[in-house]
């Protein structure tokens, strides 16, 4: 018997992740349980007042955030979207003008399914914090345990390609 490309989300387990006292999420790997090695999908539930992630930017994928339930806030590049059940909000790859958050800004919390490409290796710019994230082996989403290189670091510390040459 094959295995079934249809999933209920109700039917999904989500795990935490929390960091600090700002962020807070529970999900649940959508695609890749099903089969799919180029598409990443996960839902995602964020409780009022925190996010999943910090502020960042992907170089190499693009993303799409379906809004399931909940009420939200969308930064993206310098401005700020209101999010809610029903919308679709699309960040394309790029640099601190496509850098990305989704908060949780009502009573329930934000529930939403969070769409991928899986390009890898990519980049990651954190515009707030002004680090840098290289993942290369597995797209950010992907498994972890097929990382080559998984690094971040401070944009203040770059050296000179020649440096130590």
């Amino acid at each position: 018997m094959t295995r079934s490309p249809v999933i209920r989300l109700d039917d999904l387990t989500l795990s935490p992740q929390t960091h600090g006292a700002r962020f807070n999420a529970a999900m649940a790997a959508i695609a890749a349980p099903l089969g799919a090695t180029h598409l990443g999908a996960r839902l995602v539930e964020v409780p009022p007042g925190k996010a999943a992630w910090p502020f960042h930017s992907h170089h190499a994928n693009d993303e799409m955030f379906v809004i399931l339930s909940g009420a939200g806030e969308l930064r993206f590049g310098a401005e700020t979207h209101a999010v809610a059940a029903g919308m679709v909000a699309v960040c394309p790859a790029g640099g601190a003008e496509t850098a990305h958050q989704m908060i949780a800004t009502g009573d329930a919390p934000l529930r939403y399914i969070a769409i991928s490409t899986m390009r890898e290796p990519d980049v990651m710019d954190y515009p707030d914090s002004g680090k840098i994230t290289v993942f290369a082996g597995a797209a950010p989403g992907g498994d972890k345990a097929q990382r080559r290189v998984a690094a971040s670091f401070r944009k203040g510390d770059a050296v000179d390609y020649w440096d130590g040459e």
